[in-house]
């Protein structure tokens, strides 16, 4: 099939970019990050500037394919990251734009290439287990209630790619913090720590300049792995008494 792209270039954070306007061809079964190497191969080729942009694993596990297609982050398909999206979602003669990731908190690095270490941040600020907890355990050792262990397993396939962010028209990231907090704090493992966990989380998540929730739900439906929108407001309660909890102690 033969497709145009507008591609967003940009040499670095400190310029000014712009789309640009290449064409290509590609088969049905590639990946849209196997699309984009034909391109950059040819543009090698050509001894031009190939196209900036993250990968790794291409399995949909790392999280580091971000771009904005036709507006939504990953692309038009559900629960899919970019590497997962193939090309025969596309027909012939399509226009396709490509954007990097659009937030306050994720600055440009170059082209497709955001600067996403706001979210390390907000990790390194609480997103552990920190207490002595032995040797591993057999599994049947710790009783958990089964709906409580599918919680926290549905919040840990969080993958921290940003879509969240790149969707919200205030680029909050708490559906990736909320998702990192209640997988934590349903483990009994993690439940010693949860007031310090959750209030150190959010204190980092506002310093690092992302915004609030605006509640219009485009972060649940544009996350590749479909967390819900409920880890939010667990999250939300959690703090409210680790706060609250935290004035009592004073």
């Amino acid at each position: 099939m033969n497709l145009t792209l507008r591609i967003w270039r940009q040499k670095s954070g400190g310029h000014s970019g712009n789309f640009e306007t290449y064409q290509v061809k590609a088969e049905g079964h590639m990946s849209f990050l196997e699309m984009m190497d034909v391109l950059n191969e040819r543009l090698v080729s050509e001894r031009k500037v190939p196209v900036a942009f993250e990968h790794d694993c291409r399995e949909g596990i790392c999280g580091t394919c971000n771009m904005v297609i036709n507006g939504k982050p990953h692309g038009p398909q559900r629960g899919t990251t970019t590497c997962q999206l193939h090309m025969r979602t596309f027909k012939d003669g399509d226009v396709i734009t490509i954007e990097p990731w659009r937030a306050k908190a994720f600055p440009v690095i170059k082209d497709l290439v955001v600067d996403r270490t706001a979210f390390d941040s907000i990790i390194q600020a609480g997103g552990y287990i920190s207490v002595n907890t032995g040797q591993a355990q057999d599994a049947n050792s710790i009783p958990i209630e089964k709906d409580t262990a599918g919680q926290a397993f549905d919040a840990a396939t969080c993958i921290g790619c940003g879509a969240c962010v790149a969707a919200c028209p205030n680029g909050s990231a708490m559906l990736f913090t909320a998702a990192k907090i209640n997988h934590l704090a349903l483990m009994p493992q993690g439940m010693v720590e949860n007031s310090k966990r959750v209030r150190s989380m959010v204190n980092q998540m506002d310093e690092e300049g992302f915004g609030m929730c605006s509640n219009t739900g485009a972060c649940e439906v544009e996350c590749p792995k479909e967390i819900s929108i409920t880890n939010i407001a667990k999250m939300n309660r959690m703090y409210m008494a680790a706060v609250l909890g935290q004035e009592d102690e004073a």
